[in-house]
């Protein structure tokens, strides 16, 4: 049996340049793992099994399978797996955990299954399964560019810690579609915001929350209860700033001392919120 640690994501930076004339929208974001993580056990079996432990998890919904059929199309491999996976990632919250997955479960399939892919073409196959999937497979601090499948590594942001909140809204299929499609040419940026935080990581420079940015706040903080409810009361709390993770609805507070994120946290859990405390990767 192989363990696997899929990490979830935040967005440090996340402009949308353009739209293409494709439809899709071409963004310059620097991505960032965090050690909120889902764990994968996968063994080697006669066919391919999935179990999950998430309410609400739906195998033919998830990359995880999509991973195994890629591998097994590409590769002409015909064994099977047995995959379980304990979730932590809340499902569908802007923190990639299915993109992350999936990420794992191509390395971990590669080594379970003796496939010798390289690095290269791994980053490849994850390409197909979505924008997110190919940073997972580098991790750390990295600059997405193009749709997000253009990944360049950077300087890790380390030490930062981060209180999470979930929102209590119903989970949205096709929300990160609605929110590109939202996205008015106001909302467009030119990729100087990512750049400037890319040169200063690149010049040694600590990493300091105001550099932090997401165009998606302009559309989610626009809803009533979000603004209200989550974002003015995590201030009330002590919060220097709340940011977007990703698409959402997933919101995060940053700082460098660990024992002021404990004590938002704690405010959270006594309040009945939905939070996670987290550290960079």
């Amino acid at each position: 049996m192989i363990t696997l640690k899929a990490p979830a994501k935040i967005n440090l930076t996340l402009e949308v340049l353009r739209k293409q004339p494709d439809g899709f929208h071409e963004i310059r974001s620097i991505l960032q793992t965090i050690d909120l993580h889902d764990t994968l056990y996968i063994q080697k079996s006669e066919g391919i099994s999935y179990r999950c432990d998430m309410e609400g998890w739906s195998v033919e919904k998830s990359l995880v399978n999509k991973a195994v059929a890629l591998l097994r199309e590409e590769t002409g491999y015909q064994g099977g797996v047995e995959i379980r996976i304990e979730k932590r990632i809340p499902l569908m919250s802007g923190l990639g955990g299915d993109s992350s997955d999936a990420g794992a479960l191509l390395r971990g399939l590669n080594e379970l299954w003796g496939l010798s892919l390289g690095d290269e073409k791994l980053a490849e196959l994850a390409a197909k399964l979505g924008s997110d999937a190919p940073f997972f497979m580098h991790g750390g601090t990295a600059l997405a560019a193009r749709r997000g499948e253009k990944i360049t590594p950077l300087p890790s942001v380390t030490g930062m810690w981060l209180v999470l909140v979930i929102p209590d809204i119903p989970v949205e299929k096709g929300k990160t579609g609605r929110m590109y499609a939202s996205l008015k040419p106001s909302h467009f940026t030119d990729g100087g915001i990512t750049d400037k935080v890319v040169e200063a990581l690149r010049q040694g420079k600590p990493f300091k929350t105001a550099m932090l940015f997401n165009t998606f706040e302009n559309i989610a903080f626009a809803d009533f209860n979000i603004k209200r409810v989550y974002v003015d009361h995590l201030i009330k709390m002590g919060a220097l700033h709340v940011h977007l993770a990703g698409s959402g609805p997933a919101l995060f507070t940053m700082f460098t001392d660990k024992a002021r994120a404990g004590d938002i946290y704690s405010k959270c859990q006594k309040q009945g919120m939905k939070a996670f405390l987290a550290q960079t990767l």
